[in-house]
């Protein structure tokens, strides 16, 4: 049986998007880092052939940071595949854009919070 979790040849990729997080992705890892809401959540996580954002198997929730790249229609698209491939498995997905955590981090947490 193929490997669902953090493939191996998707490891240098998943390396190199930790060492250079968005802006965005960072001001949300500092919300959720280190169980601060309650559980663990991994950064830059493989499941099958996508790498989310972050990961939280103990409740199965990916929460995924949209940056601009993500308004064309072709990152779209492939956001609704991947989504549907996640859902299939079970996993809960969350979208935050990258303006949401920058105008009102607060909020963002409490609706993650919410969602736990």
């Amino acid at each position: 049986m193929d490997k669902l979790y953090n493939r191996t040849y998707l490891k240098e990729r998943r390396n190199s998007l930790r060492n250079n997080m968005t802006s965005a992705e960072a001001m949300l890892w500092s919300i959720i880092k280190s169980k601060q809401l309650g559980v663990k959540f991994r950064r830059q996580h493989s499941i099958g052939n996508y790498i989310v954002d972050f990961y939280s198997s103990e409740i199965k929730l990916v929460i995924e940071m949209d940056g601009g790249v993500h308004q064309d229609i072709i990152h779209q698209s492939n956001d609704e595949v991947r989504d549907n491939y996640l859902k299939d498995l079970g996993i809960k997905i969350i979208r935050f854009n990258n303006d949401e955590i920058y105008e009102d981090e607060e909020r963002v947490k409490e609706e993650l919070i919410g969602k736990i």
